[in-house]
């Protein structure tokens, strides 16, 4: 009989891993006894595993094996978020509900259909939105500090779409954005994506370190400068007025923007003012409704100085025509009857989350918001293996062992030892094990 083709063991494991016959967690056979069961050789047997991994179904542990990836986050095909299990808390991404949130929409989608206006739902939307729906997110933008016109307001299919027009807007590839050392994993993808060169700035308690971004302004042009002033992703901190109005100065001082992410200023019931209120022609602030209403509603905003505005809008033609109709309608009608503002009080009521994170994590380093969904561990980093004589340990002699490694030299290696990846941080060796190791010298991202 002649040996399936690698492509047909790909397709027969994605398929059972995919049905839910092999569960996440599952050990796959190494690399060798996958050869041997199906008589193909041991470089094919790689491949599969190599595509399988680039699938996003299968991850490979060093000295562990290839195990089934759980089908969830960011990578491979998404299956329905409903968890299987009950009190089994999906923590790939930060998506509560509030109760009775399916009685909300069923009330809304019945309402838009009695209206009248349903037809007009599936009409082309102009790039940016209408303008009274636009208006009717600068009415709710006034409650966290920002009186703007609703012609500033342009608005997008989620914050990820705000965010990715800001940088088209401004930015060139090779352009220098300055971003904390910590950050939401989006703008790392969105900085890929457009060739940026991601310049970390060092972050502290109180947030980032404001003489070291002035240091990277007078060092390199930096473009635009990221940044989280309102509860923020992963650390939680609010900056204080002081340290916003020095970084509004030091944005005018060196000429480059501020994107200013407001997701979670929601959060925070008393903050100073926003970075927009402080510099307006010098900042972008975007946000949404997927944290304070729902992850399925993606629904963002954009305000941009009048300096950017033709710009952005050409480059939200260039990418999605327009607003998209049925959900602007839906999001509009609940910031203006007061459905988003009634969610947003019962997310910063609701701190049991916070509570069992003490609790569990007592005694820890741990970092977080008290309102937020978010919490920092930071681990301490592990001494380095001290080398161990299995052999003579296991015949009773350890001493004799370590006698000869101190008057003996090591035997000459064929190949040079690989060079062990030490982490910058405790915090980046946390993110490691989570995400993806931090480049040398780079920022790290945490998965939100």
């Amino acid at each position: 009989m002649r040996p399936p083709s690698y492509k047909a063991i790909v397709d027969e494991y994605a398929a059972a891993i995919r049905s839910g016959a092999l569960p996440a967690g599952t050990r796959l056979p190494t690399h060798r006894s996958l050869g041997r069961e199906r008589r193909v050789a041991l470089a094919t047997a790689t491949r599969v595993y190599a595509e399988l991994a680039a699938a996003g179904l299968v991850v490979g542990e060093q000295g562990r094996g290839t195990f089934v990836r759980p089908r969830a986050g960011y990578d491979g095909l998404e299956p329905s978020r409903a968890l299987p299990v009950p009190r089994v808390a999906d923590l790939s991404f930060n998506q509560p509900l509030a109760p009775g949130q399916g009685d909300l929409l069923r009330q809304a989608l019945r309402a838009l259909a009695s209206s009248g206006a349903a037809e007009s739902l599936l009409r082309q939307h102009p790039p940016g939105g209408h303008r009274h729906d636009r208006a009717t997110v600068a009415t709710y933008l006034l409650d966290r500090g920002i009186d703007t016109a609703p012609e500033n307001v342009l608005l997008t299919n989620g914050a990820q779409q705000a965010l990715d027009c800001v940088l088209r807007t401004l930015t060139r590839p090779g352009d220098v954005l300055a971003v904390d050392a910590l950050s939401y994993p989006g703008i790392k993808l969105l900085a890929a994506a457009h060739g940026l060169d991601l310049a970390p700035v060092p972050v502290t308690p109180e947030g980032p370190d404001l003489d070291a971004l002035d240091r990277l302004c007078h060092a390199r042009p930096v473009r635009a400068v990221y940044t989280m002033p309102t509860v923020h992703n992963p650390l939680g901190w609010v900056l204080d007025r002081a340290r916003r109005e020095r970084l509004a100065g030091l944005a005018t001082a060196h000429g480059c923007t501020l994107i200013e992410d407001g997701t979670y200023a929601f959060l925070e019931t008393a903050p100073p003012p926003p970075l927009h209120a402080l510099a307006p022609e010098h900042t972008c602030y975007v946000a949404g409704l997927s944290k304070d209403v729902a992850p399925g509603l993606r629904f963002g905003f954009a305000v941009l100085p009048d300096r950017l505005l033709r710009a952005a809008t050409t480059r939200l033609r260039t990418a999605a025509w327009g607003a998209p109709g049925l959900i602007t309608a839906l999001a509009t009608g609940w910031l203006a009857d007061g459905t988003v503002a009634r969610l947003e009080h019962e997310r910063r009521t609701d701190a049991a989350c916070q509570t069992l994170a003490r609790t569990a994590l007592a005694g820890l380093a741990t970092t977080a918001h008290p309102a937020s969904y978010i919490v920092w561990l930071t681990l301490e980093t592990p001494p380095a293996p001290r080398p161990r004589g299995r052999r003579t340990r296991r015949r009773g002699h350890p001493d004799l062992h370590r006698r000869c490694l101190r008057h003996h030299p090591a035997p000459p290696q064929r190949h040079p030892p690989r060079p062990r990846h030490t982490p910058a941080s405790s915090s980046s060796q946390f993110l490691g094990r989570i995400i993806d190791p931090p480049s040398a010298g780079g920022p790290a991202f945490f998965r939100s």
